[in-house]
């Protein structure tokens, strides 16, 4: 036991002689250095790389998957509206409106499935698509009963039509609105994680380039050389990386406003369509109860408030031609409005319904339909405003990993180096 100690002294004695000596510091420079090359390198790269992640999700995934939810909820809103007006044209319904409706059907049970397939992102969404995989059959069940009523004459389809509405507004579409209220949400999400301000980097650079300038300090010192090439190759790379990292990063960062702020517009304009189909839907509605439809016609009205304060919100945030279009077009529909109520109110259902469904210049549905058109436009510039955002921010990292590990790699091998060199001469 006392010749182990005595042995075990001996080593600790050369090992703190060593530490105690200049090239023994040198080495510990060296492989602090190295160290702290690749250690910043690695964390750089990991937070670019999270950075890309989340755009690549934005892109790929919830930018995607909230256009789907909000095609669901459109599309079941506008069958809802359409059914209503094929109802009113009488016993055998315009082609054009019943081609519309089942569209609607196909498309909202093609972006059900492309939200569908999606779900273990968010679990917590299954029963949501549960109530709108189950019930949307359902619904189309209680149309076409209400259909097959119509073109009999019998009264009772107007009772399955309502009963078909009601489930539509108290369960399809409050289950299609959460759907896109959590879609929605993940975009937010992933646009936050995507543009959020580069400390980290900006961090991790600091620290490398004070190591690195403390070392060359200490070499200066003890060797009375002003600079050492390794050294300074190596600080040039440090700071190439972290500009090319923190250029990217803020290129990314004004991307991704600008994205927010499409995303906003498209959120705005979805809501806008989304409400003018449920007032057309509440129009119909009113026309359809003959006379007991007053829950309706203040549904109209609740409806028709909303449209006006979202396509305010628009013409705030875009001056696109077909925002000012649409506004046009709805105050043209609010006009014609009014002439079928007062028909209604009137006494004179035919030329209500006349009114309501009439492709003239003067018909509700003309209206309807350009202002529906002006709102599809403006939303497809906004979401490609939004996807090319999107794109931009992507092409802004490109490369930016490989840079900076290759960078890393090239800082520790040239401290490494530029330490060597003063080590070889205390042999």
């Amino acid at each position: 036991m006392l010749v182990e100690g005595q042995r075990n002294r001996r080593v600790l004695r050369r090992v703190t002689g060593l530490a105690r000596s200049t090239p023994g510091r040198l080495s510990l420079v060296a492989l602090l250095l190295i160290s702290a090359s690749l250690l910043a390198g690695a964390l750089t790269a990991l937070s670019v790389q999270r950075r890309s992640d989340a755009l690549a999700a934005l892109a790929d995934r919830s930018e995607p998957l909230a256009f789907a939810a909000q095609e669901v909820h459109r599309a079941m809103a506008d069958a809802d509206a359409t059914a209503a007006s094929a109802f009113l044209s009488g016993g055998v319904e315009s082609p054009r409106l019943r081609g519309r409706y089942e569209a609607d059907v196909a498309k909202a049970a093609a972006a059900l499935s492309a939200a569908t397939s999606e779900s273990t992102r968010s679990p917590e969404l299954s029963p949501v698509l549960s109530t709108l995989s189950g019930q949307l059959p359902v619904y189309t069940g209680l149309v076409e009963t209400a259909r097959a009523h119509n073109r009999q004459g019998n009264p009772v389809g107007a009772a399955y039509l309502r009963e078909a509405s009601h489930l539509m507004r108290s369960r399809l579409l409050p289950a299609a609105q959460e759907l896109y209220r959590a879609e929605t949400g993940n975009v937010a999400r992933d646009l936050r994680g995507a543009g959020a301000l580069p400390w980290s980097e900006l961090a991790l650079g600091a620290v490398l380039l004070t190591a690195l300038a403390l070392a060359q300090r200490y070499l200066t010192r003890k060797t009375n050389r002003l600079l050492n090439v390794g050294l300074l190759v190596a600080t040039a790379m440090a700071v190439v990386s972290l500009l090319w990292v923190l250029a990217a990063s803020l290129l990314v960062v004004a991307r991704v406003d600008s994205s927010a702020r499409d995303a906003a517009l498209v959120d705005v304009l979805a809501r806008a369509r989304i409400a003018t189909l449920s007032a057309r839907g509440d129009e119909t509605l009113t026309l359809v109860a003959r006379g007991s439809g007053a829950q309706y016609e203040q549904r109209y009205g609740e409806a028709d408030a909303q449209l006006r304060e979202l396509l305010a919100q628009a013409r705030g945030m875009t001056d696109a031609p077909a925002v000012a279009a649409a506004v046009r077009h709805q105050q043209r529909w609010q006009e014609v409005h009014a002439r079928v109520r007062a028909a209604d109110d009137g006494g004179d259902v035919a030329q209500a319904v006349a009114l309501a469904l009439g492709q003239d210049p003067a018909g509700a549905a003309t209206a309807f339909d350009a202002l529906d058109a002006g709102l599809v436009e403006a939303l497809a510039g906004a979401r490609q405003g939004l996807t090319d955002s999107i794109a931009r921010a992507r092409g802004a990292l490109t490369g930016a990993v490989p840079v900076v590990v290759l960078l890393a790699l090239g800082a520790a091998a040239a401290s490494t180096a530029g330490l060597w060199q003063r080590l070889k001469e205390y042999r």
